[in-house]
């Protein structure tokens, strides 16, 4: 018998199921996903969370006429399922498959490409306004989670709607949590109706007092104060009021025929913007993720565990060592303590460790605050998430010279989830603030020392670190100070120097091995720092070498290799034949990263071959 998943090729399918087939294709949907994400890796939790929400939504409105907007994407997975991509599903996140997030570039049914949190808000309104100016009818739908909601972004663009009354129906999927569990006062209020189960009983019974009490009222505005009053004494309702939206719930988000009653009142409700509260459960029938939707957020692919630490894990080290020693060092994530390594700092040092929730800009602009008074911030944070907070990094921490330090994590290629995640934009990104120490460790034990010297830098410092396990060095027992600004020359050769920063040291010293087999000789120089580079040294290997390349895991433009070549030429070096290896002027698709390093040339066998291509002596050389 054929599932009734397998029945549908588009959401138009879904409008004539029944009830009780509704039931079965919500189990169903849940089972493609646990068997497919198991395997593949990706969101689990977040989507078992929002399987019925999702047909509801499908059923009321019709995509891709009418658009939803998902924040953030990665909830969208049972949205691909129902719109047409069921027979690719098998494929998210692998190289050339579906994404993990939003599209529009896959689908017509993603209005809006989404892999960064807060953003539906704004992109719904926008789209709204256009159907207005356009004379088209058709609805927009931001559909946002808890977590999301609580960033900048989402409040600015609600307090824009409610001021504009334009015809936009946003969705709060409220899980009580974003990747971590929530935070903030939003949450809390939340928070206070969704675990309150009197609420429901006291709703209906303030609505019949009120009936009967507005009755004997005569005068309006006395009226509608007595019922905001009590509206305010029940429920955290009057904020999204008071923002000019019409409130609706909240929901049970398990319960297909509730969701569909609500939304049908919101499409059909044409004076004001409407907030539609809907309550879930993150991980909703899955027991395992139920209980853990933490770890169950986004779980890798199915493989055997791998011995060597992460980066991430040798910062989580660090930062016990860093806050034991010095009582002024203090740690700032936004809503990323378990991806950040910071959950175990925390547990250790709960009052200096602060996750602000989906707000990057705060988060910086906080650091900077407690640099004003002796405080040493480290703010932890994503690469790709970092750009989030430009303007503060700039405004409130570069300007005044600030010593708030950024650990940024996944700097290079992320992987699976894609060019909305990659964090290859951060050396050009910083590279070119004045007052920014930028450094990238070539193994963990060059990264703990880094750490700890930023600690002791004086101004701000940023140390760009990838995703993924280490290399296996050693770690020295003894923190110690790097000078910066010096790079250290890790091996002598005399034909081509290869200057590397960051992750692509290691290929860069198998580079050399590889090509010292065929006799060519390689110096290997780790720079450590882009931001001031070791100009000593880098004019040294310059002046006694016509052959150099750059590597780094970064696009070209305004990278290291963009900051040698400035080197070079303010010392009118011109008998140098530099060459740089990066990334390029693109937004790289998503992929397992040892795969797109070789697409893009950043493994020894390619770095090899782009020597041999650059520098055809070498190769000739070689040859005979």
């Amino acid at each position: 018998m054929p599932r009734l998943l397998d029945l549908i090729n588009g959401p138009e399918d879904l409008k004539e199921f029944t009830k009780s087939q509704l039931i079965l294709l919500a189990a169903e949907i849940r089972e493609e996903l646990i068997n497919t994400i198991t395997i593949n890796g990706g969101h689990l939790a977040s989507n078992l969370g929002a399987v019925e929400l999702t047909i509801a939504l499908h059923r009321v409105f019709d995509s891709p006429r009418d658009k939803i907007i998902w924040d953030v994407g990665h909830q969208s997975y049972v949205h691909k399922l129902l719109t047409g991509r069921r027979e690719r599903f098998s494929s998210i996140r692998q190289y050339q498959g579906l994404s993990g997030f939003t599209d529009p570039e896959e689908s017509p049914h993603d209005a809006f490409i989404s892999g960064h949190a807060s953003t539906s808000i704004s992109a719904g309104l926008g789209i709204s306004i256009a159907n207005r100016l356009a004379n088209n009818r058709n609805h927009v739908v931001s559909v946002v989670g808890d977590g999301a909601l609580g960033g900048g972004l989402a409040f600015e663009a609600l307090n824009h709607a409610g001021h504009t009354e334009e015809k936009l129906i946003v969705v709060l999927n409220d899980n009580a949590m974003s990747i971590s569990p929530s935070v903030g006062a939003v949450a809390k209020s939340l928070n206070k109706l969704r675990f309150n189960p009197r609420y429901r009983r006291a709703k209906r019974e303030a609505l019949r007092v009120t009936s009967r009490l507005l009755g004997s009222i005569r005068t309006n505005s006395i009226a509608k104060r007595v019922m905001n009053s009590i509206k305010g004494l029940l429920l955290p309702t009057l904020l999204w009021e008071e923002l000019g939206f019409i409130y609706l719930g909240p929901i049970d988000g398990h319960k297909i025929e509730e969701i569909e009653k609500a939304l049908i009142k919101a499409r059909d409700f044409s004076d004001k913007p409407v907030f539609v509260h809907v309550l879930t459960t993150k991980g909703n029938g899955y027991v395992l993720a139920e209980h853990d939707p933490v770890g169950f957020h986004g779980i890798p692919p199915y493989q055997s565990k791998l011995s060597l630490p992460t980066y991430t894990e040798i910062f989580s080290q660090t930062m016990l060592r860093l806050l034991n020693d010095n009582p002024k060092i203090v740690a700032i994530t936004a809503a990323m303590l378990e991806g950040t390594g910071l959950d175990a700092v925390k547990k250790r040092f709960p009052d200096r460790v602060f996750d602000v929730g989906i707000c990057e800009q705060h988060a910086v602009t906080m650091a900077a605050g407690l640099a004003t008074q002796g405080f040493i911030p480290i703010v932890a944070i994503y690469s790709t998430f970092l750009q989030r907070a430009y303007d503060q990094i700039i405004h409130d921490v570069c300007i005044p010279k600030l010593p708030v330090v950024f650990a940024i994590d996944r700097g290079g290629i992320v992987g699976d989830d894609g060019k909305t995640h990659h964090g290859h934009f951060d050396l050009s990104y910083l590279g070119c603030l004045p007052n920014m120490i930028i450094a990238s460790p070539g193994d963990e034990n060059e990264f703990q020392h880094l750490l700890y010297t930023a600690t002791l830098a004086g101004q701000p410092m940023a140390i760009r670190y990838p995703r993924g396990n280490c290399l296996g060095v050693p770690l020295d027992t003894t923190l110690r100070r790097i000078c910066i600004g010096t790079g250290n020359v890790v091996r002598q050769g005399e034909d081509v120097a290869i200057l590397a920063i960051g992750h692509t040291l290691a290929p860069s010293i198998e580079t050399a091995n590889m090509l010292a087999t065929n006799g060519v000789s390689c110096s290997v120089i780790n720079a450590v720092f882009m931001k001031p580079l070791d100009r000593s040294l880098i004019l040294n290997i310059a002046n006694r070498m016509n052959n150099i390349v750059t590597v780094e895991e970064n696009v070209i433009a305004g990278g290291f290799g963009s900051a040698v070549l400035s080197l070079l030429n303010e010392h009118s070096i011109n008998n140098v034949n530099l060459k740089m290896l990066g990334l390029p002027d693109k937004f790289i698709e998503h992929g397992p990263q040892g795969l797109l390093r070789a697409k893009y040339g950043l493994t020894a066998d390619e770095i090899v071959q782009y020597i041999y291509t650059s520098f055809p002596e070498l190769a000739l050389s070689h040859t005979l």
